[in-house]
This record gives C-alpha cells, structure tokens and sequence, in this order.
C-alpha cells in the first residue's frame, strides 16, 4: 500500500506534522496521523496524550476516554491525563466518575482545597 501524506516520513515528522494540524485545530487529521504513529510507538506517552486530545476537540469522547485510560493504567500520576480523563468523563455526563480523576489530577498538581 502506498503511503499517504499522513503517514508518510520518519516517525519525528509525522510528530511534527500532527502538532501542525493540532496546532491549526484540524483535530480529525492530527488524530489520522497521530492514531498511526501511536500504533508505532505504543510505549511513547507524548503522541498518545496528542491523540486523545485531538479526540477531545473533535467530540470523540469514547476514543480520546480509551487513550487516557491507556495512559494513567501506565502512569498513574500522569497529571494531565487524569485531568483530560476526568473532563472528558464530564462531557459525557458522567459526573461521578469524573470527579475521582479531578481529585487526583488536583492532588497531583498540588491543588488542595482550603478548608
């Protein structure tokens, strides 16, 4: 198959590629690239967060939930990911669930409440 723009070059292009797209709000296509370049490097946390991201502007909550779920079953004390989990979760009306992940990415950050 040949390759197309969105997969085409070194792993460190297509991360510059996606950003570009990212960076232009063009989320469906930084997610084509970065959905690609995820499956290459799976090990890699930066490319993942970018996708679930992307999927989160783009309104495809379940997949950017999947990719964050990913990320914190690896990194627990992934800050940013538990916060993007948990607003993510939010969007879809799941509040509950939401809010352990928002307690913990405010844990995580250094965000006490005053009391």
């Amino acid at each position: 198959m040949k390759p197309t723009y969105y997969d085409h070059g070194t792993p460190a292009e297509r991360w510059e590629r996606a950003q570009r797209y990212f960076d232009a709000k063009d989320y469906a296509d930084a997610a084509r690239v970065l959905a690609a370049l995820v499956e290459e490097v799976p090990e890699q946390t930066g490319p993942r967060l970018l996708l679930a991201r992307a999927y989160y502007h783009s309104a495809q909550l379940r997949r950017a939930e999947a990719e964050l779920r990913t990320i914190v079953e690896r990194d627990p004390v992934e800050h940013y990911a538990r916060l993007m989990l948990g607003r993510t979760l939010e969007r879809q009306a799941r509040h509950e669930e939401a809010e352990q992940h928002l307690r913990i990415a405010a844990a995580l950050a250094g965000d006490f409440p005053e009391e």
